[in-house]
């Protein structure tokens, strides 16, 4: 390596301090891949988290551009090098990956390697993840590595570090979920309990007023009276819960970090490619952002459900001094105008409901075969 043991135990501290500061595990994934090509001066850098069924749950790249990305195609499996380091648990350190007995191809957008590091990354006896690096950017002899056993004891630096980082990022965002669904069962028993009582009363009342209603007239009439006052107050309770069960993260992070970790979450527990990107997203009213976040998780439910996507792509860009919510995918697709004459269709109608009530138009475009697109555009607060 070209820098000297105090800058190489400085870039090492800086990459930890930045590992150390997100607490989301894709975010964490994304730090550890950015600083081990930068630390390692690396063209690629990459790092899997293998799930249980020879795939990757989650694989972040940094090298690579988004159209690159997308032209590679699906995930890679758990096959040769990335097998071997997963499985063997064993670093890797090769001068030429693509003469290795064990290479198996790559896709042709796929760019091109060579001299090669990888190690696993062990949460004690479990590998939890593999992170691996192509192309140092040196000049090497032919047929010799770029990468040094220098390198190969730094990554091993950063991996032990990596694990770490990555067990804190799971046990946050477990202890996260408990939370929010311990919170969500506290309201809904409430919710039960309040609802309930006024429900019972709503109903006696009803009955009496229509037994009422014949043989004594203005007695029927103030029991209807007080049926209208108890429904009212039946509407305001479930109003209320309803206003408390808006996801917690809403209000504290906003409408992008939460939308960009559902989408994140999506992305892990489904075959389809899930992103998001947020341009030039300024925060809108309370109302609007509850709207637009049950409107792309409508959508997307829809497009990895029903309709068969590779990809589904979520934007939320500003428009005006409003907003527009983009969500896109690459599946069956379906006729609009037939659906418009049946009248319902995979939640359009909900979504159409919430978009309206925040003075909102939605479009829907899609054809047979042609994948779909929901729009989303609401006007500033």
């Amino acid at each position: 390596m070209s820098q000297g043991p105090r800058s190489g135990l400085a870039a090492v501290s800086s990459a930890l301090l930045a590992m150390s500061r997100h607490l989301e595990v894709r975010d964490v994934l994304k730090t550890i891949v950015a600083s081990a090509r930068e630390l390692l001066d690396a063209q690629y850098a990459a790092l899997g988290v293998p799930d249980d069924h020879g795939g990757f749950a989650q694989f972040v790249v940094d090298g690579v551009s988004d159209a690159q990305w997308k032209a590679i195609g699906p995930l890679p499996r758990q096959h040769g090098i990335l097998a071997a380091m997963l499985h063997e648990a064993t670093p890797e350190r090769l001068a030429d990956v693509r003469k290795d007995p064990r290479f198996e191809g790559w896709p042709s957008a796929h760019p091109e390697m060579v001299d090669f590091l990888g190690l696993p990354i062990r949460d004690g006896d479990e590998v939890i993840g593999a992170l691996f690096l192509a192309n140092k950017n040196c000049p090497k002899p032919e047929g010799s590595c770029g990468f040094t056993e220098e390198d190969e004891e730094l990554l091993g630096i950063l991996a032990q570090h990596a694990a770490i980082a990555l067990t804190n990022a799971r046990l946050y965002e477990r202890s996260r979920e408990l939370t929010i669904a311990e919170e969500r069962s506290r309201l809904a028993h409430e919710l039960h309990d309040a609802v309930s009582q006024k429900l019972f009363s709503l109903r006696l009342t009803a009955q009496a007023a229509a037994a009422l209603v014949d043989r004594d007239p203005t007695r029927a009439k103030d029991e209807m009276q007080q049926v209208a006052t108890l429904a009212a107050e039946a509407t305001d309770e479930l109003r209320a819960a309803v206003v408390e069960l808006r996801p917690a993260a809403l209000d504290e992070d906003g409408l992008t970090a939460t939308l960009r970790t559902h989408v994140q979450v999506l992305d892990r527990a489904h075959t389809a490619r899930v992103t998001f990107a947020a341009r030039s997203f300024r925060a809108l009213p309370a109302a609007q952002e509850e709207a637009m976040l049950r409107v792309a998780q409508e959508a997307l439910h829809n497009a990895l459900r029903h309709s068969g996507a590779a990809h589904v792509d979520v934007t939320v860009d500003r428009r005006g001094s409003g907003a527009v919510l983009r969500v896109t995918d690459d599946g069956s697709g379906f006729d609009p105008q037939s659906i418009r004459r049946a009248g319902r269709h995979l939640g359009l109608v909900s979504m159409r409901d919430r978009t309206s009530g925040v003075g909102g138009t939605l479009t829907v475009e899609s054809a047979p075969g042609k994948g779909t697109t929901i729009e989303m555009e609401v006007p500033g607060g």
